[in-house]
């Protein structure tokens, strides 16, 4: 909705755009509390968006000016409608989210910034959420999409993508908030939410979105679609009957979505025949190891960890060596993975549970179950839902 009333309102508007979208939502609300519900939702608000922004147009017309390229068709009732009409349409709407996230990522910006823009704008994400996917304070984050969204308004219409080269300018920052959004749908750092399949779901499209519109992207965005398709195929394994979450070694394989995942497969080829090797395709080849074991005892964990190695080069962050050390404590045992756990900076690290639970597992497994304890405990304390509290809570009773 945001999208195609910002195409209609201009960038100048952005603040009447958020407006207009708000009584949309408001309107639903008011109008479905009462099992009114429609049959098609999405449908509904973007008809109502569309009266919406209708109304506004001909109330405020001889006091604002709108979208540039729109201020004759917008300014003449004959025009009006129609042109509503058919900004309204699915391909319109489709094409203005993808100007709208390239738009978010300004050159002026700093890359957080254009991120942070996107997760708010696009994809929905409240402060809190992005506070988390940075592992920031919300004050800053604050910060970030006020910059962000006073430089869009400065920038007075938006982008158009006429060149390769402006796409490429812009489109790792569209990546990296897809990334975070797809991690925030499969990880869940909601309280009451492991798992937001929804999410998952509106990155992977919006992603596909960008592939259809731009044939010639580069590898590292078709291997992004396909690290999503492989954790996508896994989805269904991931919580049990009783909404708890369930680890890699512990699902059950046979709920795995494999045309997902065999999509990933043809996906992650075709990356392959690029000229690089971005940090998507080594994620992306690290999850089809785990994809295609046919249990979990046939992993490749060899070839995991020499994945990751190359994948700290390309990305050397504190999450990426702890999931190479869990997996060098498979190959060499947990005393090996303790060692290397240990070696971990913790700056950045230190309100992740999945540190402690990965020091407690090497404990459990080493027999030291007093030290695995107290670590499980560390991480329980730190969990970010219910459903991580209770994965801790039931390592730490296998210690008892």
């Amino acid at each position: 909705m945001l999208a195609a009333l910002v195409r209609i309102l201009g960038l100048h508007n952005f603040d009447l755009a958020e407006d207009v979208v708000q009584e949309t939502l408001l309107q639903a609300l008011e109008t479905w509390r009462f099992g009114r519900v429609p049959e098609n939702p999405g449908a509904w608000l973007m008809l109502a968006a569309r009266n919406g922004a209708l109304d506004v147009v001909r109330r405020e017309r001889s006091a604002r000016r709108f979208a540039p390229d729109l201020s004759y068709q917008l300014d003449s009732e004959w025009t009006l409608v129609p042109t509503l009409d058919e900004l309204f349409v699915d391909s319109e709407i489709r094409d203005d989210q993808l100007r709208m996230m390239f738009s978010c990522c300004h050159p002026r910006l700093a890359p957080e910034v254009q991120v942070a823009l996107i997760l708010k704008i696009l994809c929905g994400f409240g402060t809190r959420d992005i506070a988390r996917a940075f592992l920031t304070e919300n004050a800053a984050v604050e910060k970030r999409i006020a910059r962000g969204k006073q430089a869009l308004r400065e920038a007075g219409t938006l982008y158009e993508i006429r060149t390769d080269r402006d796409r490429l300018d812009r489109l790792d920052a569209v990546l990296a908030a897809l990334y975070l959004l797809f991690n925030e749908g499969y990880h869940g750092s909601h309280a009451e939410l492991p798992i937001r399949e929804e999410l998952c779901a509106e990155a992977m499209r919006l992603l596909a979105l960008l592939l259809e519109h731009w044939p010639a992207a580069p590898p590292r965005a078709v291997a992004l679609l396909a690290l999503m398709c492989f954790h996508a195929g896994r989805l269904r394994s991931r919580l049990d009957d009783a909404g708890c979450l369930v680890l890699l070694e512990a699902q059950e394989r046979a709920l795995w979505d494999t045309a997902l995942i065999c999509r990933g497969v043809e996906l992650l080829e075709r990356a392959a025949k690029g000229d690089e090797v971005s940090e998507f395709h080594l994620e992306a080849a690290i999850a089809a190891k785990h994809c295609l074991a046919a249990r979990y005892e046939d992993t490749d964990w060899r070839g995991i960890v020499g994945l990751y190695d190359l994948l700290l080069r390309v990305k050397p962050t504190p999450i990426v060596a702890l999931n190479r050390a869990i997996a060098v404590g498979q190959i060499d045992g947990p005393d090996a993975g303790l060692s290397v756990l240990r070696a971990i900076p913790q700056s950045g690290l230190e309100g992740y549970p999945f540190f402690a639970a990965a020091m407690g597992e090497m404990h459990r497994r080493a027999g030291r179950f007093a030290e695995a304890r107290e670590q499980y405990g560390t991480a329980m304390a730190k969990a970010r839902s219910g459903a991580e509290a209770e994965v801790f809570r039931q390592r730490l009773a296998s210690c008892e």
